[in-house]
This record gives structure tokens, sequence and C-alpha cells, in this order.
């Protein structure tokens, strides 16, 4: 059993014998027992950890209930997102103050140049879910999805309450004359995705297998048995996850497949509920694409699947293929609407009845592009794709850079606005409207920030790294203006799957602004944020270009006078944990502290174990180091469970950053686990370093669901990082 711990001795996780053997060679684990969640003392030293955790931050417990108190001072606790138009109603969330869970309502819409409803909910209001209500009693709570009925009358949604991303699925009558109890039934285990008939007898929905990989669509008709539920269609490549939704004009459910490097999908008339899926383009190797589908506004002839592909790209182009081509597979049934650009990376394509929208990013930095298409009475052609777009296209202005723009809730095909999104490190996000027409911009809202928030005290800018082999790595920096620099710095990290960190704000990161420290993202390769090729440059065997990316972004903040020698702290979660982890091992001299959350640190043992939920998907990813001898042995020079050490390369003892750690016991994505053994095993190498395990013991993933307790987390967080950076007081 671990030992009893006290704020100056941490717990001890026992070493029991264990040799892991691949390609000839052998690892001794002896922290490999910690996987078994069903033993006593795996539990036993869980807790343990979590309670020295909580002695050992004890000194900081005023300093972290200040930290809450002020983030929750700066956010409007009641407060309503910007309602959605979607046929007769405005659909929206709200929240109230004290409650940790969102309000699901929506309310009556006007005409068609109404704006969006603001202000109180009034009387007109119908709550649709109240997930306070749905979460008395639970200790975690989450909805999966949730999905309002064609003809509004129903509404579909799905909840957790383990954090093991398993979901059971309820409906609930939204009209007054529907007879109570008409679908009572649960569906149980279901995974993310829903998607509604035309005629609302019938609902699509995933099933998960043994590995928590969404392989199954399956059909349940509304008011029956779940257990007469049918099988639509089975994933057996286990490469592959499956999803589903509808598209935005509603005419088909979208059945997606997709592995890390190849998609398919497949579709399904939303009339025709029980027609076969219909394979829109065949799969191949390599080869990915999304669909989305539009009918022209006013113009006969039918609608068209537009299709966002890699193929012959690398940084995508747009295809188009009227319906009657569905299920063809002729060389000549799609055809090219948007050429591929090299260097700017189409990350979404919309469809709307006047209009394909484009998402695009290039030199780190997004945009949206609006394309209008041939359509309505008087046009000389029934084809909508017959103009040069790109010639007609405009740019919806963006703030100065660093800055992210995004196209926002846009439910409605044939709308005359746009939803737009904006925000930078410094300015709080805003919801616009943006005319098609004349590109008219109203400001339907900017997140509030109470208190004496002015974002003229801040400032924003770009800088360069340069890492070994020449590439410039960009880095966004914020900070208060007229700080006196170099100063304590916060580096924050991810460089996995082409996940962008793009510029934004946040309220909680004014609790380190206001104190001095400068807060900078480090755009590594691995995310999106330079395209295509950032991305290819990033994973697989060019991975360790992630680490020293992340490595040349804090050496040069600090050569060039941003943040302070010996005053550093990094920061990432999962695939970002990673990252955090092998810098600690390759570079832990520059820096102060290290925070990881539920980090990914023991890659090469779970990825070798093709039985643990999402291993063989992440293959594409990573490496297969089970079946390539090359990649087992690229993955260990950089796996920081496998690296750590209890000395430098000069033979003195290693000390490594301040780690503060967390976990979740029901993690289906990174299991508590890594991070648990990452900590053991740091504790016997390397005693004096100051290390920290904080594991949610009823959460997964994404920490505690309910919104005060994420604040709280995220205060020990900065508290700690503060901490360690010698700040307490705002500056």
């Amino acid at each position: 059993m671990p030992s009893e711990p006290d704020q100056h001795t941490p717990p001890v996780a026992p070493r029991h014998p264990h040799v892991i053997t691949a390609h000839g060679d052998e690892r001794q684990d002896p922290w490999f027992w910690l996987r078994d969640r069903e033993d006593p003392e795996v539990l036993a030293y869980l807790e343990a950890e979590n309670a020295f955790t909580e002695t050992a931050t004890a000194p900081l417990a005023g300093f972290r209930d200040a930290l809450f108190e002020e983030m929750k001072a700066r956010i409007k606790e009641t407060d309503m997102s910007v309602p959605a138009r979607r046929g007769p109603w405005w659909y929206y969330t709200r929240t109230e103050e004290g409650k940790s869970y969102a309000i699901h309502c929506r309310r009556p819409a006007r005409g068609h140049d109404e704006l969006p409803p603001a202000g109180e909910p009034g009387e007109e209001e119908q709550i649709l879910l109240d997930e306070n209500a749905e979460a008395a009693g639970s200790e975690y709570f989450a909805v999966g999805s949730a999905a309002v009925s064609h003809d509004h009358r129903w509404l579909a949604y799905s909840t957790d309450r383990a954090g093991d991303e398993k979901y059971e699925l309820r409906f609930r009558p939204l009209d007054a004359d529907i007879v109570p109890g008409t679908a009572p039934e649960v569906v149980p285990e279901t995974s993310y995705g829903l998607a509604w008939s035309a005629g609302t007898d019938v609902i699509f929905y995933v099933r998960m297998d043994e590995a928590q990989r969404p392989h199954q669509l399956w059909r349940h008709r509304l008011g029956s048995d779940p257990a007469g539920d049918e099988l639509v269609y089975e994933e057996t490549d286990r490469r592959f996850s499956l999803g589903t939704g509808s598209t935005r004009d509603a005419a088909f459910v979208l059945v997606g497949l997709h592995s890390t490097n190849t998609s398919e999908w497949r579709a399904i008339p939303s009339a025709e509920p029980l027609a076969a899926p219909t394979v829109v383009m065949p799969r191949r190797e390599g080869v990915e694409y999304a669909v989305d589908h539009l009918t022209p506004a006013a113009t006969p002839g039918g609608g068209w699947f537009v299709a966002l592909t890699n193929d012959d790209a690398r940084d995508f182009r747009v295809l188009a293929a009227p319906d009657s081509e569905l299920g063809s597979h002729e060389p000549g049934a799609w055809r090219e609407v948007i050429a591929h650009r090299p260097g700017v990376r189409i990350e979404d394509v919309d469809a709307f009845a006047g209009a394909l929208v484009l998402s695009e990013r290039a030199e780190a930095e997004t945009r949206v592009q609006v394309l209008p298409l041939r359509t309505g009475p008087g046009s000389p052609s029934t084809d909508p794709f017959a103009d040069d777009l790109l010639a007609a296209g405009w740019i919806v202005p963006a703030p100065a850079s660093p800055s992210a723009s995004w196209l926002g809730a846009n439910p409605e095909p044939d709308s005359p606005v746009l939803r737009i999104g904006r925000t930078t490190m410094v300015t709080p996000s805003s919801v616009l409207q943006v005319r098609l027409d004349d590109r008219a911009e109203t400001l339907l809202k900017q997140e509030p920030v109470l208190g004496d928030f002015d974002a003229d005290r801040y400032e924003t800018y770009r800088e360069w790294a340069v890492a070994p082999d020449g590439t410039r790595v960009p880095i966004s920096v914020v900070h208060r203006k007229g700080l006196a620099l170099p100063a304590p710095c916060v580096l924050y990290g991810y460089g996995a799957y082409e996940m962008s960190i793009d510029p934004s704000f946040s309220h909680h990161r004014l609790s380190l602004l206001d104190r001095g420290v400068v807060y900078a993202i480090a755009h590594v390769r691995g995310g999106g944020e330079m395209g295509r090729a950032w991305y290819e440059d990033g994973r697989m065997e060019h991975k360790a270009n992630t680490f020293s990316d992340f490595i040349a972004c804090a050496r040069h903040v600090t050569e060039r006078g941003i943040a302070r020698a010996g005053a550093l702290a990094g920061r990432g979660g999962s695939a970002g944990g990673l990252l955090v982890g092998a810098v600690a091992n390759q570079a832990p001299e520059l820096f102060r502290a290290l925070v990881a959350q539920v980090p990914f640190v023991d890659c090469v043992t779970t990825m070798l174990d093709d039985e643990l939920p999402l291993t063989v998907g992440e293959w594409e990813e990573w490496g297969n180091p089970l079946a390539d001898e090359a990649a087992y042995f690229r993955m260990l020079t950089y796996s920081p469970y496998d690296n750590v050490s209890g000395t430098n390369p000069d033979g003195s003892d290693r000390l490594y950053p301040d780690l503060f750690v967390t976990a979740g016991l029901t993690d289906p994505r990174v299991a508590y686990w890594e991070p648990a053994k990452w900590v053991a095993k740091i504790r016997a190498l390397s005693p004096a370093t100051r290390v920290l395990l904080r594991t949610e013991l009823g959460a997964g993933h994404g920490g505690p669901s309910g919104r005060y307790d994420a604040w709280k987390e995220e205060a020990m967080v900065l508290a700690f990082l503060l901490d360690a950076l010698g700040v307490r007081d705002p500056g």
C-alpha cells in the first residue's frame, strides 16, 4: 500500500516486476500494475496522490479560492447565446447564476428580417432541456448529442453520467398535443451523432465496439422498443470510426467513415429512411473528403453534392456532382469547382442555397470566404457552378493579426445572412451577422467581460521562432501594455491531429496577464496552423519536429527578451501532454514548471495494445509499433514515460521542472494509468522533483463536467503556475 502522505513525503507506488517485449527489445515496467482499475491498491494509490496534492497545495488554498472568485467575477453567469433561427423558431442556450449546466431553449420567430432576440427569456420561451435538472444527483453529467426533429416536435438527446462517453439516448415531446409517454424508451450505450428522418418517425444513432470505437449505425423507430432497432451499417475496419448527421438542407442523412488519412461517406435520403446507405465516393487509401449537399435557390434541376477533398490536392480542392450521379462512381461524375491553391488550406466547405462558404487558413491565419452561386429566377443556367466562383468571391473582413475568424451557427440553407465569429487574444469573441447581398455587418453580441476590463490595456502580436531544421514556427503572444519585459511567461502547445490552436480570448487568462505574466501559444508542427504540410511534418516519422519546435519557441521567447530566464512555464493537455512530457525529458533546464493535463505519456505501451480504446485508429497518427519495428524504436526515442531519467547527460542528478499532472479515472481517450505511471517513475528516479498528480475519480478526459467545478480546477492550475513563477499579486 502507498505510504500515508504529508506535505513533504509523497506516496510511493510499489514496484511489481513486469517485462514488455517487442521486436527483440525488453522494457522493464514495474508500474504496469496500475492498469488494473479493479485492484483496490490502484484506487488507494490514486486517492493517496490526491490527498498529497491537496496537502502540498494547502498553502495555496486561499490564493486558489481568490483566483476562482476573481475568474468567476469576470463571467456573466446569467447569460444567453445568440439565438439561431431554424424555421419558425429561434434556438439558443442560456445559463443561470449558481447553476453549473446549460439550459436549451427556443422561442417563436417572426419575419425573416427579424434580428435574433436578446435579453430576458420572456414568456414565449420554451425550455427544451434543462441540464441542471437532468444532472441532479449525479457527480458527473454531460450531454453527448441533441437534435430537434425537422418538424420541431421532438427532441432527441443523449447523456453520460460517468465520464466514459457512453450515452443513454432519450426522446422528449416538444408539442403540447403529443400524448405524454408516447416515446418513453431509453436506448443504452450510444455514441456521438444523431440524425432524424424527414418524417420524424425514425432516428439514426451510433454505437461503439468493445474498444469504444464508433462503428455501427442503427435505426430506431420513435416509440418502439430499442430491442427491435435495426443495424443499418457496420464498419469492420478497426482503423475507421463512424459518425452521422443531417445535411443542412435536411435532404440526406450522412454516414461518415474516417481514419486518420482516409474517409468515405454514405448517404440516405431523409424521406426514405429505410433505404440502404449509398456510397458518395468510393474509399481510396490516403484520400480524404467531406460532403455537404445543397438545394439551389429557386432553380429547377435537383440538388448537388459538394465534396472537399485532398485527392490530387495537398491543401484540398472542392468538387461537385448532381444528385443524379449519386452512386454512379463514373470518372466524370464529379467536376472541380474550386482548384487546389498550394499554401491555402481549405478546412471546410459549407453549402447554402445561394453560396458556398469556405473556411480557409494561410500563414497561421484563418479566414471565411463567400462564393456566390448562379441561382434563382432569371439565371441563364440551372448549373449553380457555371461561373468562376473564386473570381466572384469575397473574404469576410477579419481583425488584425493574430486573430481567428470562423463560420458560426447557420442552420438554415437559404438564409440571406451568415453568422460569423471573430476574436483575438485581447478582444472577446464576437458574433456578427453579415448580409450576403451588400456584405453589411451587424454585431449581434460580444462576449461580456464583467469588472473593469479594457481591451486597450493589452497587446498581442506574432513572433516567429526558427526550428533546428530552419523552419519558421509562429508564436502568438499577449501581455499587458507597458509590461516590463522580460517577464514570467506561460507557453502553451498541442501539435497533433492537424488541430489548430488559434489565438482567442480567455476570461481566465486575465488572471495571468494582470499579474504581469506573458501568455504565448507555440503553433508547432503536427497542428494545422500552416496547412496540411505543417501537419504532415509533425506526425509519424516526423513527430520529433513537434518537440523541437516547442523547444525552439521556448528559447525564442527567452532570447528575444519576452520571457524571463528561469520564469518560463509550459502547458499542454492530451496530445499536448505528450508534448510537455517529451520536452520535460529533452530540455528540462528551460522551464520552471510544466502542466500536463490528461497527458498521453505512455504512448509506446498503449500503441502496442490493440485491445485498448482507440489504439488501432491512432496508428495512422503515431505509427504502429506492434507491426512496424522502425515505428517502435522511433516512438521509444520520445515516449515521455520510457525516457524518464534520474541523471542528466553529464551524469549529474536530474531535477525536472515542477510538474502538475491530471488524470480522469473513466477517461476512454488517455487512460488514467498513463499519467499515474509517469508520475510514479519520476518520483522514483528524480525524488527531488516536485510533482503533483490529481485524478478525477468520477470524470473522464474533459475533467469536471460542471462549469463551476471546471473553473475551480483551472484556478488550481493557475495557482500552481503563478506560485512556481513567483507571482502572487496583480501587477
